[in-house]
C-alpha cells in the first residue's frame, strides 16, 4: 500500500514479490485482495500518531510562528470507484458545468479533511467522510488534536460564529479568512472599503445559530478583532481572528500569516498528483480507506526523513533558493518502504 504509484496491482505485487524471497511465486491481486481484508485501515493512523507526529513534536524542535505551531484545517472531494459499497458509504456528488448547457451528472465521492502543519508539513489529524458531510462538523472533531497554543487557519467556507466558539471552546486561537456576503456586518462594510483596518468587537451568534450555540454549550459572545489587508491585485480581505494584541500581531504580519494556509493546498496537491491518491488498489470502502490512510502516513515519514536535508538546504544561501526534489523523495521512500518498515 506504501508502494503508492499508476502501475497496476498486479505488476506492482510482481515488483514486490522477490524482496520476500519468492521471486519464483506468483501471487494473483485477488488472493491480495482477500488478504488486506484482515487488516484495518486504523492501523496507519495509529502508525502516523505514532511514528510521524510524536517523532515531530518529541522534542520542541520544529518550526514555529511567533511561538505558535501553526495549523490549517480544510477539506477536499476525492472520486472514488463507482460501486454499490461506495455509494452506500460515501455517498454521491452532483457536479454541473458553468457554462449553459454543459454537463450533468453525479459520481461517487468522499470528503477528506485534514489538520495540517503547514510549517512542519505533518498531517496532525485526517478523516475520510461522507461526500455531503458538513466541513464544520468534521473541523470540530480535528479540534480534539490540538493545544493551547496552537493557531488554526481557515478558509472563508469555515466562517461562522460556531466555528469560532468551537476554537474558543478548545483553548486555541484562530484565523478566518470572512466571506464577502451572509457574514459578519463589520467584515461586509470592511471588504466595502469603510472604516479602520483594525476593529475588535464583541459578536454574538445569529438567530439560526444561537440554538445550536447554546445545545453545543458555546460561549454565547466572543471579543473577535477583524483586520483588512490589501492584496496585491488591490482588493481587500477581511480576517477574523483571536489575536487581539495588536502590538504582538500588527495588522502588518497578516497577510503573509493568511497565505500560510496555502501549505494544506499544496498537501492536497501532492496527494491527488505526486501520489495518486484517487487511484485506489480496490474498490471496497475499508480498501479506500486503507489507501487514503497509507498515503497520509507516507507524507508524514516523507517530511520526517526529509527534515534534516531540507534544514541544511535552508541555510544555502549561495543562489537561488534550495529545497528537497519531491519527486525523488517520494520516489525514493516507495522504493525503499520495504526495507524501511519490514526489518
Amino acid at each position: 500500500m506504501l508502494t503508492k504509484g499508476t502501475k497496476s496491482l498486479q505488476l506492482r505485487m510482481n515488483t514486490f514479490l522477490p524482496k520476500l524471497g519468492k521471486s519464483q511465486v506468483t501471487v494473483d491481486k485477488s488472493a491480495y485482495s482477500r488478504a488486506r481484508q484482515k487488516l484495518k485501515h486504523t492501523a496507519f493512523i495509529e502508525l502516523n500518531q505514532k511514528a510521524v507526529v510524536a517523532t515531530m513534536y518529541e522534542d520542541e524542535d520544529y518550526q514555529t510562528w511567533q511561538g505558535h505551531r501553526v495549523l490549517a484545517i480544510d477539506g477536499s472531494k476525492l472520486q472514488l470507484p463507482d460501486t454499490v459499497a461506495t455509494v452506500k458509504t460515501f455517498g454521491t456528488w452532483t457536479y454541473r458545468a458553468q457554462h449553459k448547457g454543459g454537463i450533468t451528472g453525479t459520481c461517487t465521492m468522499a470528503l477528506a479533511s485534514v489538520l495540517y502543519d503547514v510549517l512542519n508539513r505533518v498531517a496532525v489529524d485526517a478523516r475520510l467522510e461522507r461526500c455531503d458531510a458538513y466541513e464544520v462538523d468534521i473541523a470540530k472533531e480535528h479540534l480534539s488534536q490540538t493545544t493551547a497554543n496552537d493557531l488554526v487557519i481557515y478558509d472563508r467556507g469555515y466562517c461562522s460564529f460556531r466555528m469560532m466558539a468551537l476554537n474558543t471552546q478548545a483553548g486555541t486561537n484562530f484565523l478566518i479568512r470572512c466571506r464577502s456576503r451572509r457574514s459578519f456586518r463589520v467584515a461586509e462594510e470592511m471588504l466595502a472599503g469603510s472604516g479602520p483596518d483594525d476593529v475588535t468587537i464583541a459578536v454574538k451568534p445569529s438567530k439560526n445559530t444561537k440554538v445550536t450555540v447554546r445545545n453545543e454549550g458555546l460561549p454565547t459572545e466572543l471579543t473577535v478583532r477583524f483586520v483588512r489587508v490589501t492584496l496585491d491585485n488591490g482588493e481587500y480581505e477581511v480576517l477574523a481572528t483571536s489575536l487581539l494584541d495588536q502590538e504582538r500581531y500588527p495588522v502588518t504580519c497578516f497577510k503573509e500569516l493568511y497565505y500560510l494556509r496555502w501549505g494544506i493546498e499544496t498537501f492536497y496537491g501532492t496527494l491527488k498528483t505526486r501520489l495518486h491518491l484517487e487511484n485506489f488498489s480496490g474498490l471496497s470502502p475499508e480498501a479506500i480507506r486503507q489507501d487514503f490512510f497509507a498515503t497520509i502516513f507516507l507524507t508524514g515519514v516523507e517530511s520526517i526523513l526529509t527534515l534534516d536535508a531540507e534544514a541544511k538546504l535552508t541555510k544555502q544561501t549561495a543562489g537561488l533558493p534550495k529545497k528537497v526534489n519531491k519527486a525523488v523523495s517520494f520516489n525514493a521512500i516507495k522504493e525503499q518502504a520495504f526495507e524501511l518498515f519490514y526489518a
